[in-house]
């Protein structure tokens, strides 16, 4: 049987790092009374504005939640949102002396406008071209640089197809950390989907897979999920296979084991950032115990229990380890 509080224990002298896409996410919450004579629309009186780290810092945030020290490589403006989400995330001991800074990019900045206990509207302010050849020159340079000073034991690629991970960054990187013995999990997007080759963990969701491999299909009996695994690894030859399900779960394999982890009861408030959480914790697992199918316990139960928060949120990590004991233990 796991002792979980030891396990959560060990997470505390994992050094990881987390590289691809972070963004400031902006919630202004306030109330509708009445609708604008200018157009047909509601309008918002705002009661509170609050500042939240999204994208892979979110991962970040996870990892730092449950006591791993945490370093960001990503690309952010020099304007002031590129200033607060520094912030935030320094604030949250992550951290952020690898970050690269460009004029010639602006932060990406996600604001959602909620009445009425739902999100009206939401503005997107962001830079998606790829990186150029220089930028991907002084990412890869800072990654190097960390390696070779902390000795990390996980590096995270997050993409959310803003520009950061370029198909050359990814493959240096990956190079890098299996050069150093590191862990590297991917929370992949359609546009380089295979570009992760060789990775160790390769955590897309069934929508994801659907789209990467082309497939129609509705039916995740485990056969069907063990020929996605293969032919994964056929394209990418990487260790696991870890496809979230939605309502129905998790799917891990790993060489001849396999299996679909069924999801716990939860009282659904908000699935954003769940994939965020999955994969922290996942990576968070696998780097202590390397046992696969844990790893994806622990992780579907994470990945739940956020959902019940709105809002992008980061993983409490007592009631993590509470939950663990009472459905695991």
């Amino acid at each position: 049987m796991t002792d979980f509080n030891q396990l959560f224990g060990q997470f505390s002298s994992i050094k990881a790092g987390v590289i691809g896409d972070i963004m400031l996410d902006t919630y202004l919450w306030g109330h509708v009374e009445r609708i604008s004579p200018e157009a047909p629309v509601p309008v918002v009186s705002l009661d509170r504005r609050e500042y939240r780290i999204g994208g892979a810092g979110n991962v970040a945030l996870n990892l730092a939640s449950l006591g791993a020290r945490v370093a960001t490589f990503s690309v952010i403006g020099t304007e002031e949102e590129g200033k607060m989400l520094e912030g935030l995330l320094q604030s949250n001991h992550i951290e952020t002396g690898y970050l690269l800074k460009s004029p010639a990019r602006i932060t990406t900045s996600k604001a959602r406008i909620i009445g009425r206990n739902q999100q009206m509207m939401r503005l997107d302010s962001e830079t998606t071209r790829d990186l150029s050849v220089a930028e991907e020159d002084d990412l890869i340079g800072e990654v190097e640089r960390y390696l070779e000073r902390e000795h990390p034991q996980v590096m995270v690629f997050e993409d959310y197809n803003k520009g950061v991970l370029t198909s050359r960054v990814i493959r240096e990187v990956i190079r890098l950390c299996k050069h150093n013995n590191v862990v590297t999990a991917v929370d992949p997007k359609r546009k380089n989907f295979f570009s992760y080759e060789g990775v160790t963990i390769f955590k897309p969701n069934l929508k994801e897979v659907k789209e990467g491999l082309n497939l129609l299909l509705d039916d995740v009996r485990l056969p069907v999920l063990q020929d996605i695994h293969d032919q994964l690894a056929e394209k990418l030859q990487h260790l696991i296979s870890f496809i979230t399900l939605s309502e129905k779960g998790v799917f891990y394999q790993a060489m001849d084991r396999s299996a679909i982890i069924p999801s716990h009861l939860r009282n659904i408030a908000d699935v954003s950032g769940a994939g965020d959480t999955v994969i922290a914790v996942a990576s968070l697992v696998y780097a202590v115990t390397k046992d696969v199918r844990l790893m994806a316990e622990v992780a579907n139960i994470a990945g739940g229990l956020v959902c019940e928060e709105v809002g992008t949120v980061a993983i409490n990590k007592e009631r993590l380890l509470h939950e663990c004991g009472a459905l695991l233990g």
